[in-house]
């Protein structure tokens, strides 16, 4: 398979989700135009991020959603599992553990770690919350290299020099905090504020 950006990877995961809505309507056809408005994006972008799939609609029909869904979930390996840790058990990492749409995307949460006394023990969904010094058994035992890292700025670094020892090899980073990692390991920062300031300020967000 071409490697696909970024950016459209963005773009088919919400084309996925229009299909899945219109299948869940009984619709079996979905044009350009019809997904173009609801994402107040240009019809000659859809056009080109479904080409790039190898996949063709009917003339003045638009394309079949099941086997378009199908298709996007084959080329961005839906059906493939990858496991992972979310490593901080406040409230935003408890609100990962309770979003039950990762696993149809071949995502799963095997366990949440934290610090705090409190915590460990709890079971969300099903899954525990372990303390941090267990990463380095656990990851190895479930071969997991994948950390989903929601704890305070302050300890973001430390605790991200911890997992890089743990085996960790990719860290989805909700922290404010640019994270400083060998080569070896890739960091994808997620970025609440930027994108949140993206928004208001190109979109003209009025005041209170």
């Amino acid at each position: 398979m071409q490697k696909i950006s970024d950016k459209v990877i963005n773009r088919l995961t919400l084309y996925h989700s229009i299909l899945t809505d219109y299948l869940e309507k009984n619709i079996e056809y979905v044009s350009s135009p019809q997904i173009a408005e609801l994402l107040h994006i240009d019809n000659t972008q859809i056009r080109k991020d479904i080409a790039l799939l190898g996949y063709k609609g009917k003339c003045k029909v638009g394309y079949k959603a099941k086997d378009l869904k199908l298709l996007i979930e084959e080329k961005l390996k839906f059906k493939t599992v990858k496991t992972a840790f979310i490593v901080g058990a406040g409230n935003l990492g408890m609100a990962l553990a309770k979003y039950d749409n990762f696993e149809a995307y071949g995502f799963k949460i095997s366990a949440l770690f934290d610090n705090s006394p409190l915590k460990i023990g709890i079971k969300l969904n099903d899954k525990e919350v372990f303390h941090l010094n267990k990463i380095p058994e656990l990851a190895k035992e479930f071969n997991v290299k994948i950390a989903i890292l929601t704890v305070p700025r302050v300890n973001a670094q430390e605790v991200t020099d911890f997992l890089v020892k743990s085996g960790i090899k990719y860290i989805w980073n909700f922290t404010p905090c640019v994270l400083n990692v060998p080569k070896s390991v890739q960091v994808w920062h997620e970025n609440l504020i930027g994108n949140f300031l993206q928004f208001t300020v190109n979109h003209g967000v009025e005041e209170n």
